[in-house]
């Protein structure tokens, strides 16, 4: 079993005696950034969702002008 020592000055972080790191022991922290890591993954993916659902959106414009050009030139 690990055996861990406090470090000075800071009660969030212990050492690991036998590998000698150091570890935050501060779930709330840990919990924390890994709610924010999650959350920037998820903005990012809405982000990619968003601009491929923009192009799909302009190529079908482009489509329907060139169906609306078409129609009036054969008028």
């Amino acid at each position: 079993m690990n055996e861990f020592l406090k470090v000075e000055n800071n009660n969030d972080l212990v050492r690991d005696v036998s590998s000698n790191a150091i570890i935050n022991v501060n779930k709330t922290a840990y919990d924390n950034y890994m709610k924010s890591v999650n959350q920037r993954k998820n903005d990012k993916q809405d982000l990619r969702d968003a601009v491929r659902e923009i192009n799909v959106l302009k190529n079908e414009m482009k489509e329907i002008k060139q169906l609306l050009l078409n129609l009036t030139d054969k008028k």
